[in-house]
């Protein structure tokens, strides 16, 4: 296992959805709200049950650059509602997932001890963002969720042109920053986009494995923000 010395840390990189930012609990929010206004009657927790894979796969597919932007927003829900038997038409799959993006940086919801973290963290270090989302909707998301004081850069994938796991996102805020690898510290809940493209260019990682990935011994896991702390 990778391990550092906190005392040559100056900079932490944190991911967003699912880091810090409750993606599972703010989206479901946000389809229930779509489900109301357009007045479709679908379970809720058949949707989400068939949903939350089908994004993963395709959120894959995206980082690996198979899919557009454009065809991650419709394919999946194109076959989530295949795969449930309902027949949606294209126009209506495209209003919901334009009112998806509209609506769910609107929910605030983030882990628990994620505020208590950063009020730790900012006192000792700088702190930054490296995201794989959609530039205006995660902009949107640290804004309304109160994150944006603590951080003072915050890099997406579509500003920079490069997604998590390659290098290129990594070395581009590296370079921002102006600092080395070494001195950096990058905290995601992904093993292949935060962890494995952090250790591969010498960046030291905390996997916060939100989403319950198999263990691996690459680097420091924790089942919650709190447990960081004893790190930093």
């Amino acid at each position: 296992m990778r391990v550092f010395d906190k005392n040559k840390i100056t900079d932490i990189f944190f991911d967003l959805d699912h880091t810090l930012w409750d993606f599972e609990k703010n989206s479901e929010l946000t389809f229930e709200k779509i489900f109301m206004l357009l007045k479709i009657k679908i379970s809720l927790r058949d949707f989400l049950r068939i949903y939350s894979p089908i994004n993963h796969k395709f959120w894959k597919l995206y980082r690996e650059n198979k899919i557009s932007r454009n065809q991650l927003r419709f394919d999946r829900l194109k076959l989530t509602f295949f795969e449930l038997n309902i027949k949606i038409d294209d126009n209506m799959i495209i209003k919901i997932s334009e009112m998806y993006l509209k609506y769910l940086s609107d929910f605030t919801l983030l882990h628990k001890g994620a505020f208590d973290l950063l009020d730790f963290l900012k006192k000792k270090y700088n702190l930054h963002i490296i995201s794989n989302g959609f530039e205006d909707v995660q902009k949107r998301k640290i804004k309304n969720s109160g994150l944006y004081k603590y951080f003072d850069n915050i890099y997406t994938s579509e500003l920079i042109g490069y997604k998590k796991p390659n290098p290129k996102i990594f070395h581009f805020a590296l370079n921002k920053v102006n600092i080395k690898p070494f001195s950096a510290v990058m905290i995601g809940d992904s093993k292949e986009a935060d962890i494995l493209g952090a250790l591969n260019i010498g960046l030291n990682a905390i996997h916060f494995n939100s989403n319950n990935e198999k263990t691996h011994d690459l680097c420091v896991i924790v089942r919650s923000l709190k447990e960081i702390k004893n790190y930093l």
